[in-house]
């Protein structure tokens, strides 16, 4: 069996890439060991530039209410005594056109992607199939189900097998580990309609059992509770010790069903290479960070889209394989600094001891008293790789605008995500085989004013968006398309040997 790309897990992550690589006509075979959809909820959250995602494969939550909905509100911590620490503000669109929030049902958003997957002529998934083996030099994988065997060959392997990766064992690849370990207990639960219940997503510090509680997507909520240092998992994971911890909430089996409890250590990693000759990882195989800022699977699905326009260009002989080292380098920085913030807000949650917990309470009050802001997410960029100039490396823009009669948010109107956009008509070369369109801001209407503005603040004529949204650079359109094709031929920086001093300093600090 040959293909040009062996994903190996078939979760969100591995869901994504096939439809990336798929509706771009490349031959890909998915394998995972699973007969069937894991059935219950896992991530419940998911941010702007993930809803932009979604809305790259004809998913955006304004289509999909029934699986995820907009959460327009507070984030709010209190301590014990019910004393608010912080309140930060989740409310309102983000650049990429969406609401900042999102709360999901992961196991019907992943049936909708494997329904996309199915009307894919050029994509194979073998459920049932587990990978017993990858060679990196060669991209031969093989597999077993039961008695029958399996050998593949791709030109390029992907694993996005989860957070015990074995296909990352495989390939040689080592872990950064940052030491932080926390045992929850998480509880997914439908409320009777009949009950009604606030809104608001909360974190109680609370020394006596550090929890939160969230919105589930449409029709759940979710609790989280930390294991105590004098319990083990196995005090917490029973059905009993669930709706124990969910009494005080009012939450009893008479008012609510309860659809799934777990208890999960949250660690915080991540691979100190992505790439290993002709193997690949992406999601929870390369990287893993605790719940508390919800972005686990959002990196995971970052990691496609930056991967995926790489490896479309390699397959069609656009680029050379030295444009995959670029990969790693960009989305190793991206995602540690989203770990290290995890683990930071983990720090100020995950607090046992009552005299640590009160000098915490008092600083936080303190701060929130004097106009402290409350912890905000990083806004990291990518790392080096294929953008430049100040604003290259950045999340770019989405508004809405109009023209020829269609008119939507920018990505639905030209097919995105991508596109060079100019202040006025220009022609420039090399970006049509790379679907990259060029649009002119005199020819279309800029309904809500994005683009305009955006290209004053740049102070620049034109801005290239690659095609995961992330900006490839501001200037003069001839110069930024000669540059941005140059970057991904390898004749113009990073080279790989730049890549490759990036990486060795990333994954050594």
């Amino acid at each position: 069996m040959d293909f040009d790309v062996a994903v190996i897990g078939y979760g969100p992550v591995g869901k994504l890439l096939a439809i990336q690589l798929g509706r771009r006509g490349h031959r890909v075979v998915v394998l995972d060991r699973n007969e069937a959809d894991y059935p219950l909820p896992r991530a419940v959250t998911h941010c702007s530039d993930f809803a932009r995602i979604l809305q790259s494969v004809g998913l955006p939550p304004s289509a999909i209410p029934d699986i995820t909905e907009p959460y327009d509100d507070l984030y709010v911590w209190r301590n014990g005594d019910g004393e608010t620490l912080v309140e930060v503000d989740w409310s309102g669109r983000g650049e990429s056109g969406w609401y900042n929030t999102y709360f999901f049902s992961q196991p019907a958003l992943e049936a909708r992607l494997d329904s996309i997957i199915r009307g894919l002529p050029s994509v194979r998934v073998l459920r049932g199939w587990e990978a017993t083996g990858v060679d990196a030099a060669t991209g031969v994988v093989s597999a077993c189900r039961g008695s029958e065997r399996l050998v593949v060959s791709a030109s390029w392997v992907v694993g996005a097998d989860g957070a015990n990766s074995r296909v990352r064992g495989w390939a040689g690849i080592g872990w950064h580990d940052e030491g932080y370990f926390h045992d929850w207990l998480v509880v997914d639960v439908k409320p009777r309609p009949e009950l009604r219940f606030p809104h608001i997503a909360t974190q109680s510090c609370d020394v006596r059992r550090p929890s939160t509680m969230v919105p589930g997507g449409p029709g759940r909520r979710r609790w989280e509770f930390m294991r105590l240092p004098h319990e083990s998992k196995q005090d917490l994971n029973c059905v009993e010790k669930a709706w124990e911890l969910l009494a005080p909430h009012g939450i009893t089996p008479e008012n609510a069903e309860l659809d799934r409890h777990s208890t999960y250590t949250f660690q915080a990693g991540w691979a100190r290479r992505w790439r290993a000759g002709r193997v690949l990882l992406a999601g929870d195989a390369a990287h893993l960070m605790p719940p508390f800022a919800g972005q686990g699977l959002g990196a995971g699905v970052r990691d496609v889209m930056n991967l995926g326009w790489k490896l479309d260009l390699v397959l069609r002989g656009l680029a050379g394989a030295e444009l995959l080292d670029t990969y790693g380098s960009e989305r190793l920085h991206h995602a540690r600094a989203f770990v290290r913030f995890s683990v930071e807000l983990g720090k100020v949650i995950c607090i046992a001891d009552p005299a640590e917990a009160a000098e915490r309470d008092r600083r936080m009050i303190a701060s929130r008293a004097a106009g402290g802001k409350p912890p905000a997410p990083p806004r990291p960029g990518l790392g080096p790789g294929v953008h430049t100039g100040p604003a290259g490396g950045g999340l770019a823009l989405q508004g809405r605008v109009s023209v020829g009669g269609r008119s939507g948010l920018f990505d639905d109107v030209f097919g995105g995500p991508g596109a060079l956009i100019t202040r006025e008509p220009c022609v420039v070369d090399g970006l049509a085989e790379l679907d990259i369109p060029v649009v002119a801001l005199s020819e279309v209407t800029d309904v809500d004013g994005t683009y305009t503005r955006w290209l004053s603040e740049l102070d620049a004529p034109a801005v290239l968006i690659r095609p995961d949204f992330h900006v490839f650079g501001t200037g003069e359109p001839e110069w930024l398309a000669a540059e941005f094709v140059a970057a991904v031929q390898g004749r113009r920086r990073p080279m790989p040997r730049e890549i490759a001093s990036a990486v060795a300093r990333t994954t050594c600090s």
